[in-house]
């Protein structure tokens, strides 16, 4: 079974849409009804051994019974008519599966830029409302165009790591400010930090598909092996990803997990695998 073919069996939703999340609590919670909720209910004696713990404030929130995996698909600079799922002319079996077995989408609001539109899906907002009114490398101190998101945007992953589920994000971020980007720098704005249990891609716009700018979670590795050996960041994004996914498997079986999927492929530097460039 090939790579893509492995991926694809981990499908449940294909999905090239904003991802809404609202935040807005339809109730104000006043501060006795907060006391209340987190008073501690255990009951504590001189000896231990007479003592109760009360771990209920400490429990985390499962996902509902029955809840599915998600997998988000996003690539850059692609019409989608071009593509077979779509009724185009180019012949792409693995998205075919995956659109059959998940959803797709024809109409999401897309800012022609990649930074302002990752970070509308990313939250569900306006891009000018999330700080992302730019590129990341033409952030500035205008409002809306800082590319700092703020607390109030929460991102689809902090949404679902809340409500209990593993969180992944493999491939292009491009929502870090240049600033934030060297290994000293500030990591507020890196995925780790927006949610998201794991990373593994790159935080730019565009890096080499065979020598590739690597970062994993919160620093930057070396790629596993060269073009030599037949190294292609794709490949090496989908077996990341199915590890990740294993990983957390054996771990938590029945935690479900959400993966955003951004592979660097179809935006610059255009270099395919010579299989590919050979059909």
């Amino acid at each position: 079974m090939n790579h893509q073919s492995k991926f694809a069996s981990l499908v449940i939703a294909l999905a090239l849409t904003t991802f809404g999340c609202n935040q807005n609590n339809p109730k104000t919670e006043t501060a006795t009804e907060v006391q209340s909720a987190t008073a501690f209910k255990g009951d504590i004696k001189l000896d231990v051994r007479d003592s109760k713990a009360d771990w209920a404030p400490f429990i985390r929130k499962k996902a509902p019974e029955g809840s599915p995996n998600i997998l988000f698909i996003l690539y850059d600079d692609t019409g989608l008519a071009a593509w077979s799922p779509y009724g185009g002319r180019i012949n792409m079996p693995t998205l075919d599966k995956l659109a059959a077995d998940g959803l797709t989408y024809t109409q999401w609001h897309t800012v022609a830029l990649c930074s302002p539109t990752r970070s509308c899906i990313n939250t569900g907002r306006n891009h000018n409302l999330n700080g992302m009114g730019v590129i990341t490398e033409g952030a500035n101190g205008y409002p809306g165009f800082s590319c700092q998101l703020p607390p109030q945007t929460a991102t689809m992953a902090q949404i679902l790591n809340d409500n209990g589920w593993s969180t992944f994000w493999l491939g292009k971020n491009h929502n870090v400010p240049e600033t934030d980007l060297s290994a000293g720098a500030n990591k507020s704005q890196w995925p780790l930090q927006q949610g998201y249990d794991r990373f593994y891609g790159f935080i730019g716009g565009e890096t080499n598909q065979f020598y590739p700018d690597l970062t994993e979670d919160n620093h930057a590795i070396e790629q596993p092996y060269g073009p030599e050996q037949g190294y292609h960041l794709s490949k090496d994004l989908a077996d990341q990803a199915i590890k990740m996914i294993g990983d957390q498997k054996s771990a938590n079986p029945s935690k479900p997990w959400f993966m955003w999927y951004c592979p660097g492929a179809n935006h610059a530097p255009h270099q395919a695998p010579e299989e590919y460039i050979a059909k």
